[in-house]
């Protein structure tokens, strides 16, 4: 009978510790914490609560104010500017007419028999260009102030696009950030569990040093993600030439600012019609063109009028006269071949990176569709399965039916499907800035109402 009613010693211990871990197990997952784990939640929680009123008390930027702040200090955008004041300033020279030149001599005069006295000459020339001539190389001039102009859109195009894709970068590692540091949190807790069992004999040690390694490298991921979104905003800081502060956070743009309301033709449409870039190379074919026709009229020689008077103490004598060089020699046969040469180069670029551009929008559009179904088949189905997946393994190591090592796998392709479906949403909304910096919407002066 005394046999029948007690147990060895050992089991009974292993017994007393399997029942302790039960009790810390069921603790821990319906969200009670035990008496040694208080301290530790409490301070961590203290600390996250200090970090968010910290991070409440920085000033936020949106996308306008960091669009108007970079538009106003970039020095890239103001050097172009200064370029197109130049370029203008060029149609004045090139209208300019031709200054008159007058030549004045004087020297003695002496006639044999008779005293010395003073004789003098002056001739007024006035050079009258080729209109021809004159017309060509201002509209030669007003090409490179297009050209110049559109090179100041095209530069704006260029750093608002950069701006938008640095926007939502900085937002994709935000993401990592606080996916690491959710997933931290639920490693952090499974290493608690594991610590209570393998203390208590139930579980191996390599199962408590695999959730430590677990644990270091959730920790090591986090702050990398929050050193790169950190990185991000000083390349925002940077494009705004330094002007935004030291410590600043940024508002996410709205649903509005990440949509874009064009078809595949309306693109491309805009594209041929307002890309800054398309519009530079048709400026440059205007300006060959002009360059050839002042060459063609340099062949045309310009006239020169004169008066000329000459005077002694006996003699008056004024003559009127034109001077013409006549074209025998030189007929302007090397610059026009070199004008008609660079005529044909800047028609064969401006053609070709026409078919190019549309090239590059079509496979900008199908980057988009694609990134947007893998969006869709991450968040609706791939996302919903890693967590129930997660959740199973959980429940499962509760009641011992799995190790550790399932959970650990199972967070783990969770962590890396969350990955997967960030990353497919930056990609989404870079092809969405690529369509929209294509279609030259970002080099207007006023604000793109398509975003």
């Amino acid at each position: 009978m005394i046999r029948s009613r007690r147990l060895p010693l050992p089991l009974h211990r292993h017994s007393l510790n399997s029942m302790a871990c039960l009790a810390i197990s069921v603790l821990v997952c319906t969200g009670a914490s035990p008496a040694w784990a208080s301290t530790p939640s409490s301070t961590a929680s203290a600390v996250q609560t200090a970090g968010l009123s910290r991070a409440a008390e920085l000033p936020e930027f949106d996308t306008a104010s960091l669009e108007a702040l970079v538009l106003q200090f970039n020095p890239l955008l103001r050097a172009t500017g200064q370029s197109v004041d130049a370029a203008r300033a060029s149609v004045t020279s090139a209208g300019a007419l031709l200054n008159p030149r007058i030549d004045v001599s004087r020297g003695p005069w002496q006639q044999l028999g008779s005293g010395s006295a003073s004789s003098q000459s002056w001739t007024f020339t006035q050079p009258i260009e080729n209109p021809q001539l004159r017309r060509a190389r201002m509209d030669s001039a007003q090409a490179g102030v297009s050209s110049a102009e559109q090179q100041r859109a095209n530069v704006r195009n260029d750093l608002l696009a950069q701006l938008r894709m640095r926007i939502f970068e900085a937002l994709l590692h935000q993401g990592e950030a606080e996916a690491a540091a959710e997933s931290l949190t639920l490693l952090e807790q499974v290493q608690q569990r594991v610590r209570v069992r393998v203390s208590s004999g139930e579980a191996p040690r390599y199962e408590l040093i695999k959730a430590d390694s677990e644990v270091i490298n959730a920790r090591e991921r986090q702050q990398t993600a929050a050193l790169r979104a950190d990185n991000t905003l000083l390349e925002i800081s940077r494009l705004a030439a330094g002007q935004l502060p030291a410590r600043w956070k940024l508002k996410p743009p709205t649903p509005s600012e990440r949509a874009l309301n064009q078809t595949l033709e309306q693109l491309q449409a805009s594209a041929s019609q307002f890309n800054p870039e398309l519009r530079i190379l048709q400026h440059e074919l205007d300006r060959a063109k002009s360059r050839l026709a002042s060459v063609r009229a340099s062949v045309v020689p310009s006239v020169d009028l004169r008066y000329s008077q000459m005077s002694d103490p006996q003699v008056r004598q004024s003559q009127w006269g034109i001077g013409v060089q006549i074209p025998l020699l030189d007929q302007r046969t090397g610059p026009i071949a070199e004008a008609v040469a660079e005529l044909e180069r800047a028609r064969t670029r401006y053609e070709g990176r026409q078919a190019e551009m549309t090239q590059q929008i079509l496979l900008a559009w199908r980057s988009l569709e694609m990134s947007r179904l893998r969006v869709d088949a991450l968040s609706q189905g791939v996302v919903r399965e890693a967590e129930s997946a997660l959740r199973v393994a959980e429940a499962a190591y509760r009641f011992g039916e799995r190790g550790i090592l399932d959970v650990l796998d199972a967070q783990r392709v969770l962590r890396s499907v969350r990955a997967d479906l960030l990353q497919a949403r930056y990609q989404m909304q870079v092809a969405r800035i690529t369509l929209v910096q294509l279609s030259g919407r970002y080099a207007a002066d006023a604000t793109p109402s398509v975003k």
